[in-house]
């Protein structure tokens, strides 16, 4: 069976990024999007970053447009808009589909696993063990400060 790191994405400048250089990290994947309701969770993502990248932690924004048309730039002014008003430095990808016939592969991946079905908003957030294995799957209203979230990470870091 395919696993994450089986996937190549694209960074935010366009480049190959094959996850398998993230085999051995826990995955956090999260639809971002610059003008939702949501976008505020940036802060909290880069917070999980900052806390636990020295643990292995490497948490991923993936620039989405499917929701209400709330990312509508270019990836140059999404990075830009992340980096001047949340200080973001955890790392960023290609706009994608989440859902849709267009969908990504690393969407249709992540999709699959129980519970499967499509991406209902921004900031769903995906959590993949070390071994390149979806384990968990929260939605969006679940903020990164949850306790929830902070338990399944923690998890997954000391597995």
């Amino acid at each position: 069976m395919t696993t994450i790191t089986d996937l190549t994405v694209k960074d935010i400048q366009g480049n190959d990024q094959p996850l398998q250089a993230y085999k051995g990290h826990v995955l956090l994947i999260v639809n971002v999007a610059s003008k939702c309701g949501y976008t505020p969770q940036y802060r909290g993502l880069e917070a999980l970053h900052e806390k636990y990248k020295d643990q292995g932690l490497r948490v991923m924004g993936f620039p989405c447009n499917d929701f209400g048309a709330q990312e509508p730039g270019s990836n140059e002014d999404i990075l830009q808009f992340c980096t001047l008003n949340y200080g973001v430095e955890f790392e960023m990808f290609d706009k994608v589909h989440a859902k849709g016939p267009n969908q990504s592969p690393l969407y249709a991946r992540l999709t699959t696993v129980p519970p499967a079905g499509d991406v209902a908003w921004n900031f769903e957030k995906f959590l993949v063990n070390r071994q390149g294995e979806v384990v968990a799957r929260f939605p969006s209203s679940v903020a990164p400060d949850s306790p929830e979230l902070i338990s399944a990470i923690e998890s997954a870091l000391g597995a």
